[in-house]
């Protein structure tokens, strides 16, 4: 039987909450007040971190230096797409792999080798997300022609070369008149054929990008050179002009509406995936993957099957989450009920000393509600010190409005509060910014959403839900997430298109079909990892079964386990093992851990 359905052992009556690290790091956080009493942070023990300092990674300056370097560099080297930005940060990457190649790796303490790992394997990475852009680049050129040629101007000003100012009139009034004949082209049905919607709303974000560079540039010069000025100033009125017309024109003829229209993707097949897989430390298929989430799934529809007849339902699990989703507060009430339900979750993990709850971090969580337009891409909470609550204004149509408030319904949130806030979100950030931030670095989603989910998993085997409309809330947020393996690597194996994938989460979970209109476009928008929505669950998976190794075993308490994942900093999920177990390490070492149940 899944693990989700074992019955937890009785939790210890505990009144207060404690914050003290267990042994190992115990004063590193300072006591907690009692359940409900206010939070007040006190110092923590500053000899216990001068202790943590002592035991760092012997790699964490040079990740620092790595980090601060890479971002200067691409400050300096600012014009996106640039061939020139490419070739700067390929030399980059090429001088630290060797770099990295010549120090002697045994010398290192274990907390170097893991670094040292994690640094190869982003390195290795970089240099194929440079030929990737290199190939997104060949794919935008014919909506961007002059694109190249107009960064030149932006990489002169940063190499500190002066301008010569009817030289510069002249490359801008010839760009206006080639964009506006190009998008004069585009509008008559003439432009570039056979140009997929993604690469023309990557070109036309593109030339946005391109227009706000050029903006600075001319605000360099524009009114300190009287010359520049003099020349200047009507072509390059005419060359913003035609940018921006010329990004609305390709949105019209090749992608649709941004937030309104067809949902648009861009898939990188079974080899990109397998490359993004090896950089997250994932040693599975894509098929495989999508296997583990069939499985799960299985076992839900059961436990929701369950829910459903304590309700009164039957088999029709539908109709009790429909009856479920009708169980939305009034407007205005919404913050109250994430107030209570982080309240709630606090007391319950605190009671049973599974993890440090630092009463600052207790202190500064915020509230906020989410904008209609962002409702549009975040439908759901969106979390951290502050969490956004989505939930329906005035403003909003009445459909929109209830899908807003169904989807959103108490029971739902049982799930979303502490994910976004305690332990989750919130109490990631907290840690991660105290504690071995030099590994913001390796950050994964596998690592940051992964934990959250796990939570949601600890909660529900030891009976957080209190009845069954709320083990049927967690169940739809649990679905939701193996819903996203399934839609996303489809996807990407060019099996299910957008829109499906919008059909699969109405059908399959039972999503409004707005909010799921909205997860879809969030997810395929390319602001995202093309493994981001893989990773809750199967991050998820793979905590859990560091939990079993670990603290199933008895090498480690429920506190000493989830501290020590808190105060190691982010990485990929393998590492985090790597580090606790103590495990050898290789230079050269590539992902080995088959997590999985069965795997």
């Amino acid at each position: 039987m899944p693990r989700s359905h074992r019955r937890p052992p009785p939790c210890p009556g505990a009144a207060l909450l404690f914050a003290l690290l267990a042994a190992g790091g115990s004063e590193l956080v300072a006591q907690t007040t009692p359940v409900g009493a206010e939070a007040v942070a006190q110092p923590p023990a500053l000899a216990a971190l001068v202790d943590f300092g002592r035991g760092q990674s012997d790699l964490r300056v040079a990740v620092d230096r790595y980090r601060e370097d890479r971002a200067a560099l691409l400050r300096r080297h600012d014009v996106a797409y640039s061939p020139v930005r490419r070739d700067r940060m390929r030399a980059f990457y090429r001088g630290w792999s060797n770099s990295l190649a010549e120090l002697d790796f045994d010398a290192l303490n274990h907390e170097g080798r893991v670094d040292y790992v994690m640094l190869r394997t982003r390195l290795d990475f970089e240099l194929e997300m440079l030929d990737q852009e290199a190939v997104a680049v060949a794919e935008m050129e014919p909506l961007a022609p002059f694109a190249e040629g107009l960064g030149r101007l932006q990489e002169t000003r940063r190499d500190r070369l002066p301008v010569e100012p009817r030289a510069v009139a002249d490359t801008l009034d010839a760009a206006a008149d080639r964009i506006e004949a190009l998008t004069g082209a585009i509008r008559a049905g003439e432009g570039p054929a056979g140009v997929r919607a993604v690469s023309a709303e990557r070109a036309a974000q593109w030339m946005g990008q391109l227009r706000r560079t050029l903006r600075g540039w001319h605000d360099y010069h524009a009114g300190y050179d009287p010359l520049f000025t003099w020349w200047v100033e009507r072509p390059w009125g005419r060359l913003e002009t035609a940018l921006e017309a010329h990004a609305s024109a390709i949105r019209a003829r090749y992608v649709g509406d941004a937030e309104d229209g067809p949902v648009i993707g861009d898939p990188i097949g079974e080899e990109g995936l397998q490359a993004h897989l090896a950089h997250e430390m994932i040693p599975y298929t894509a098929e495989e993957l999508i296997a583990i989430a069939e499985r799960e799934f299985a076992w839900m529809e059961e436990a929701l099957v369950e829910a459903s007849r304590e309700m009164g339902y039957g088999d029709d699990w539908r109709a009790a989450q429909e009856a479920v989703k009708n169980l939305a507060v009034p407007p205005g009430e919404k913050p109250g009920v994430v107030r209570e339900l982080a309240r709630q979750s606090v007391e319950f993990i605190g009671a049973r000393d599974w993890i440090s709850l630092p009463p600052l971090a207790e202190e500064v969580w915020r509230m906020e509600m989410m904008s209609p337009e962002r409702q549009l891409v975040a439908p759901f909470f969106l979390g951290g010190e502050v969490i956004q609550i989505s939930y329906p204004t005035n403003t909003m149509e009445h459909d929109d409005k209830l899908m807003s408030m169904r989807g959103n319904n108490p029971h739902f949130n049982r799930a979303t509060v502490h994910h976004e806030l305690i332990p989750g979100h919130h109490l990631q950030g907290f840690m991660t910014s105290r504690f071995n931030d030099h590994r913001g670095l390796f950050n994964t989603p596998f690592w940051g959403e992964g934990w959250a989910l796990y939570w949601e998993m600890v909660l529900w085997d030891n009976d957080f839900p209190r009845g069954p409309e709320d083990r049927i809330g967690m169940l739809f947020w649990r679905m939701h997430r193996a819903a996203r393996i399934i839609f996303s690597l489809s996807f990407h194996l060019e099996r299910m298109t957008p829109q499906e994938a919008v059909d699969f989460l109405v059908d399959r979970v039972g999503h409004e079909r707005a909010n799921a209109e909205a997860e879809v476009r969030r997810s395929f928008a390319g602001q995202y990892s093309p493994l981001y929505q893989v990773a809750y669950m199967i991050g998820g998976l793979q905590f859990r079964a560091l939990h079993d190794e670990l603290v199933g075993s008895g090498r480690m308490t429920d506190r000493e386990f989830h501290d020590a994942v808190m105060q190691g900093g982010r990485m990929p999920v393998e590492m985090v093992r790597a580090r606790l177990t103590g495990q050898e390490l290789t230079r050269d070492y590539t992902t080995r851990w088959r997590f999985a149940e069965g795997g």
